[in-house]
């Protein structure tokens, strides 16, 4: 099990993070060899499951995630998404956050606890890096909306 911290400083609203951040097929878009659904699809909730597949031809293999906490950012006050990890392969959760910045800005904490089921936890460093390498990259995408 690994737990890694993102942070950035974005030229954005709060609002306008938040949106980027939690438009979760866009997920799919940024993350190698994904694709997200959305169950149901529409407005996010909590409840709502965010579903990233991941792989190639037959080795694919699906990450449920939970809505638990959805909190939108209201003005001057934080936005904090929870997300429970419930498949079979990839356990743990995720937490964003969308934070007032200096000068206007938005401040986004990406907060995520894996558990690869199978793994052993020597290879836990490996796991870090990558996950972090993987996620802060996606997270720069979703924010520039490249």
């Amino acid at each position: 099990m690994v737990t890694f911290l993102l942070e950035r400083t974005a030229p954005l609203s709060q609002d306008e993070a938040w949106r980027r951040l939690t438009e979760w097929p866009r997920h799919g878009e940024v993350v190698p060899l994904t694709r997200v659904t959305v169950v149901p699809p529409g407005p996010t909730a909590e409840g709502t499951l965010v579903v990233a597949r991941s792989g190639v031809g037959p080795l694919t293999f699906d990450d449920p995630m939970e809505v638990t906490v959805w909190r939108p950012p209201a003005e001057g006050v934080s936005g904090l998404c929870r997300l429970e990890k419930r498949g079979r392969v990839v356990r743990g959760w995720a937490e964003l956050e969308v934070h007032p910045g200096p000068g206007g800005r938005a401040r986004v904490v990406w907060r995520e606890q894996l558990r690869i089921r199978f793994l052993p936890g020597l290879f836990n460093p490996v796991l870090r890096a990558t996950a972090r390498s993987v996620f802060g990259r996606a997270l720069n995408r979703l924010l520039r909306g490249a």
